[in-house]
């Protein structure tokens, strides 16, 4: 008899799933290759950051010196479109984040759809921004509307983009891997868009007035002609490089499309209804963490802001280099994208906060050197190349930091999900807000201090405001940020903390789910 009970539970035994004899194994070793992700899948996330870098990089760069010197806005007009444009592109981060939450999970993601469907209307508003329509009196409105256009559109893109970081696997290690792909791959994105707008711009040649002060009677006298042929060529250079960067968005776009696959939490799953978006938005903005970080970031960011958007004048006017400013934006883009795996490999080993302390504070020396020296093009490569140091570290901190601040959250609200498109959006909508407030004021400042458009030379305030724009305020502003990245809580040991926290939960959901669903076959079986 007990042979015969033996027997039976052996044969019962081998009509259940092992799924069921192993539930205590299976779902752990299933969870581990299931979050590993490979190469492949790597880069093809890491291409999709390239868009934004290289539009934003070409933006960033030459649509200040485009629309004073090429389109002929006048100063005051061109601060209006640079701060409105900023602005709103700020407002819409947190708007698309809300649109964001309330999506429900399809069959492609919740996040993959945004980036589809926005991607071609992008591209379109993109080159139209470029473009000099053959109307005077309503240029102003033209390039506030294709800008404001273009940046809602690429807001559609990015934010969806940057909370999939919490989508393609649930390890940390694995997400800050992927996250040093993609800042590598950002960073050959500015490198590439440098290059092409600098490039094919910089074939063409722009005209100047060599006297600022009688350029109405200079446009009108003999070399008329010749300086409107002349601005023509540039005008269709810098169509021809729109064109040539809105090919590599769509690229990018579809790459991204087909190699990546977002992925669900396993607590997440077991809730049936979405978090609120202003009760989700109350939680993330009591979350200190993530005040703290945000705040840290917005100077330190509004700091190289500011010298992306007025690096071109001041290479061209102050430092007196107007034919090598787009090399000298090459050299600082390579230098930063040769040291991404070196600052990815000192946060690992050091920890992200000394990666902030050393990585952007090392950026100070070299901006001093640049507001102290005379002009000269060999110590300014050198200067270039050794910024591009500190633009990696700037690049690379805040994309692996915010991870970090969600897993905390995470833990504090375990049963709260779909906040991650918020965390990203609002601290892009407080960098954004600030830079557009920081071109605003920056390019008034010019006009206020006497700016010549198409001038071959400034009046010596101009140069005066160019270079405390690119040296002494990012200085100030460096300072105040690393300041208040001491009153950031989440260190080495407070990460490694929160990992074991989360896998503990994520195993017991899984358990728990497997649990479930083996119950179930059980039941069928017998």
């Amino acid at each position: 008899m007990a042979k015969g009970e033996g027997a039976e539970s052996g044969s019962a035994a081998g009509l259940l799933p092992t799924g069921i004899l192993q539930a205590g194994e299976l779902p752990v070793q299933e969870s581990k290759k299931k979050n590993q992700l490979s190469i492949c899948n790597k880069l093809c996330y890491a291409v999709g950051g390239a868009p934004y870098q290289v539009t934003g990089c070409a933006l960033g760069f030459f649509l200040q010196i485009y629309l004073l010197d090429v389109a002929q806005v006048d100063p005051f007009s061109a601060s209006i479109i640079l701060f409105v444009g900023r602005a709103w592109d700020a407002i819409t981060d947190p708007l698309v984040g809300f649109c964001i939450s309330k999506s429900p999970w399809t069959r492609l993601g919740r996040l993959l759809p945004w980036i589809i469907f926005s991607t071609p209307l992008a591209i379109i508003a993109y080159f139209l921004i470029w473009f000099v329509p053959d109307f005077q009196q309503g240029q102003t409105l033209w390039y506030l509307l294709f800008y404001c256009l273009f940046e809602t559109l690429v807001t559609c893109f990015h934010v969806p983009y940057s909370a999939l970081t919490m989508f393609i696997s649930t390890e940390q290690g694995e997400r800050d891997s992927a996250t040093a792909y993609r800042m590598t791959v950002e960073v050959l994105g500015t490198v590439l868009g440098t290059a092409i707008q600098g490039q094919i711009v910089g074939q063409a040649h722009t005209p100047c007035v060599q006297d600022a002060n009688a350029s109405t009677v200079a446009l009108e006298g003999v070399n008329r002609t010749q300086s409107a042929t002349s601005l023509r060529e540039t005008q269709n250079a810098y169509l021809l490089a729109a064109g040539v960067i809105a090919s590599i968005y769509v690229i990018c776009a579809v790459i991204l499309t087909l190699g990546v696959r977002e992925q669900r939490e396993p607590y997440e799953t077991q809730q049936a209804k979405p978090m609120p978006f202003f009760r989700g938005l109350r939680l993330v903005m009591s979350h200190g963490p993530y005040i703290k970080l945000i705040a840290g970031f917005l100077f330190t960011s509004l700091a190289f802001m500011l010298v992306e958007g007025n690096f071109a004048l001041f290479c061209t006017y102050t430092l007196g280099f107007r034919n090598e400013f787009q090399n000298l934006l090459l050299a600082i883009m390579f230098s930063a994208t040769v040291t991404i795996p070196i600052w990815q490999w000192f946060l690992t080993r050091f920890g992200k906060k000394m990666a902030v302390y050393i990585g952007i504070s090392s950026a100070v020396p070299f901006l001093i050197l640049v507001a102290l020296m005379e002009s000269n093009l060999i110590v300014t490569y050198v200067v270039a190349v050794a910024a591009g140091i500190s633009v990696a570290a700037a690049f690379l901190l805040p994309w692996s930091m915010l991870p970090d601040v969600i897993d905390d959250f995470h833990l504090k609200q375990p049963h709260i999900h779909g906040t991650e498109p918020i965390f990203f959006s609002f601290y892009v909508f407080f960098t954004k807000f600030a830079s557009g407030v920081s071109l605003g004021i920056s390019t008034l400042s010019l006009d206020f201090t006497g700016y010549q458009t198409r001038g071959c030379s400034q009046p010596a305030r101009v140069k005066f405001t160019l270079k405390m724009l690119v040296t002494m305020a990012p200085i100030v502003l460096i300072l105040i940020g690393l300041l208040l990245f001491k009153l950031y809580p989440i260190d080495e040991e407070k990460r490694r903390q929160n990992k074991k926290a989360l896998q503990a939960l994520r195993e017991e959901a899984s358990s728990s789910g497997c649990s479930d669903t083996d119950s179930t076959e059980l039941a069928r079986i017998l």
